[in-house]
């Protein structure tokens, strides 16, 4: 018997059992990616959401997602509501993020000096960085006011429609900002967002002519706001500073005189902060 399993064993060509092999080791890296991606259709849930709903958006089998949530939940990525059997970011998740935070400097070193800038304006003040097609908020100091800003740490925000990602895309390097110019989708967020390609074009030259971004109502009705860049050492835009406010607290003119300070502050940030 023992002869006839070797006999057998000889006869798999050795192609066959390292394409298994492989095959096997990318069902495990599909499988990564859906897990991967279910954390992310979760962060878009603040509410959290039920297996059946994850499982619909992600379009994944139930038992697929149900499996995968199972397995997240064990590791202390995801948190299990069994009252209303729904899904949550866990703290898994949360402390990872702190120790990115921590890594890049913005914690320790950003939120002193954006704590110092809303100090002084009185004034919601965010802190941004690139990512992909969005700006990605990781820092946000709320002002003393009771009207609070709602773009909170991990917000994935547009880049056309908000001040702070005006500037990313103004101070990008010159390919970049070219390809975002010409590729970027162009949100209609309120009715006084840019759509239009080539005045979305004419804003970010105007932006970089005067060194600093605006949004007036165009990511949020009632709200406007003023960013700078971060500039690295070939003066490119590797993050972005801004001072938001609801509209009936300041006019754009008031708001535009907060840009110094900013200014200011974001010299520092750069020379202190890691450049990615």
């Amino acid at each position: 018997m023992s002869v006839n399993q070797t006999t057998v064993a000889d006869d798999v060509p050795a192609e066959a059992g390292e394409s298994g092999a492989a095959g096997k080791k990318a069902d495990r890296t599909d499988m990564v990616g859906k897990a991967l991606s279910l954390l992310v259709l979760l962060g878009d849930e603040p509410r959290g959401a039920s297996a059946a709903e994850i499982s619909r958006r992600a379009e994944l089998p139930f038992s697929t997602t149900y499996r995968l949530l199972g397995s997240l939940a064990r590791d202390g990525f995801v948190d299990y509501e069994p009252d209303g059997r729904r899904y949550h970011l866990g703290l898994r998740i949360f402390q990872l993020g702190q120790r990115v935070s921590n890594h890049h400097g913005f914690a320790g070193t950003a939120m002193p000096v954006l704590r110092r800038v809303t100090e002084q304006t009185g004034e919601a003040t965010i802190l941004s960085v690139r990512d992909g097609n969005h700006h990605l908020t990781v820092n946000k100091v709320d002002g003393p006011q009771i009207f609070r800003v709602t773009s909170d740490p991990g917000h994935l925000g547009s880049l056309s429609t908000t001040a702070v990602g005006k500037a990313l895309v103004a101070f990008a390097e010159d390919a970049e900002r070219e390809r975002l110019l010409a590729e970027l989708p162009l949100e209609a967020l309120t009715d006084k967002s840019i759509t239009d390609r080539q005045l979305f074009r004419d804003e970010i030259e105007r932006t970089r002519r005067r060194g600093y971004a605006v949004m007036d109502e165009e990511n949020e009705a009632g709200m406007r706001a003023v960013a700078v860049p971060l500039l690295n050492g070939q003066g490119h835009a590797f993050a972005s500073l801004a001072t938001a406010v609801p509209v009936f607290r300041l006019s754009l003119e008031a708001l535009e005189a907060h840009v110094p300070l900013l200014q200011d502050a974001a010299a520092e940030l750069a020379a202190r902060l890691p450049q990615r």
